[in-house]
């Protein structure tokens, strides 16, 4: 099997096995998992840190980040889990408090397939999509980025407005898609967009720079993760502040050298919104872009947009 369809474990969805699968992140794929039987648990609660046992139908993938490549594992190799760092073990013991333990894979394995927020030719991604569909056991909707391309005036925007991103899922269901072959990646990042003008509404006027045909791009902007848009929030000159019609929370502020700037995100707020469509709609169940933007440290405030985060995902999965 493939990296890439490896990385697909990042998904917070369950494997036809009924095997737990809120925490199948991408985080754990990236983590070199050390067979070491006698590490001194990291965690809290030292039941996470339990050998792993009588999973005969199961191997594990891990991504050996010092040696760049995919190991496999048989579960009677697997024992504990190693600390080689203070972030990662953290992060860890937090994935295995939601239920996981590795990254896993059915010994008949599932074809994914990552596809554009909609069918319609974004970034030139002029694809078979119904082929693919039934070639794939499901299809990953990359539900960010959407201003890639940027048709209208030069502004900032969100990175995953509400309407927009809807209509991607209903475009794909119009051509006859399975909706349950359809799982919706949320972004828990934002960009952080340079104003060359800031109006008083709140409009960020940003530089033209082109994309595959478009004028503008959100290449204008760069990319912030949400544990970092979380502590910048409240020394902005704006607060947080809602756009009704992109359903998308944002912020203005001001850098040192004196330039504005505008940062879009998404948080529990706007992801709920988009993931009521998922119960709606019956689709397979929903992902994030990616797990460690958020803020694993301990800090109390940060516990808590944190686990604020996990949740908005949480209940979509048991309902569906």
């Amino acid at each position: 099997m493939s990296r890439p369809q490896l990385r697909r474990w990042r998904l917070v969805s369950s494997p036809p096995s009924g095997v737990p699968g809120l925490a199948l992140l991408a985080l754990l794929a990236l983590l070199a998992l050390r067979l070491a039987a006698g590490t001194d648990c990291p965690c809290p609660e030292p039941e996470l840190c339990r050998p792993i046992r009588h999973h005969p139908d199961f191997e594990v993938f891990v991504f050996d980040v010092g040696q760049k490549t995919w190991k496999s594992y048989d579960w009677s190799q697997i024992t504990t889990v190693a600390t080689f760092g203070k972030y990662d073990s953290e992060l860890m013991c937090y994935a295995h408090s939601k239920g996981a333990r590795v990254v896993l894979k059915d010994f008949f394995p599932q074809v994914t397939f990552d596809v554009a927020w909609s069918p319609k030719n974004i970034d030139r991604r002029c694809y078979n999509y119904t082929g693919i569909a039934d070639a794939c056991d499901f299809l990953f909707v990359m539900s960010y980025d959407e201003q890639s391309q940027i048709w209208s005036e030069c502004i900032a925007a969100a990175n995953a407005p509400y309407n927009q991103t809807l209509t991607g899922y209903n475009d794909y269901i119009k051509m006859s898609i399975n909706p349950k072959k359809l799982v919706m990646g949320v972004p828990w990042y934002g960009y952080d967009y340079t104003c060359l003008n800031l109006s008083e509404d709140h409009v960020c006027t940003i530089a033209k720079v082109p994309f595959r045909g478009a004028p503008c791009s959100d290449a204008a902007g760069r990319q912030v993760p949400y544990k970092t848009i979380m502590k910048q929030i409240n020394s902005s000159i704006s607060g947080n502040l809602w756009d009704k019609d992109q359903r998308a929370p944002y912020y203005n502020y001001k850098d040192p050298a004196g330039h504005f700037h505008q940062v879009w995100y998404d948080n529990p707020q706007s992801i709920s919104l988009k993931a009521t469509y998922i119960q709606n709609y019956r689709l397979r169940g929903i992902g994030m872009w990616n797990a460690n933007c958020l803020d694993y440290s301990g800090d109390a405030v940060a516990k808590q947009q944190t686990e604020e985060m996990w949740e908005v995902l949480k209940p979509k999965l048991l309902q569906r």
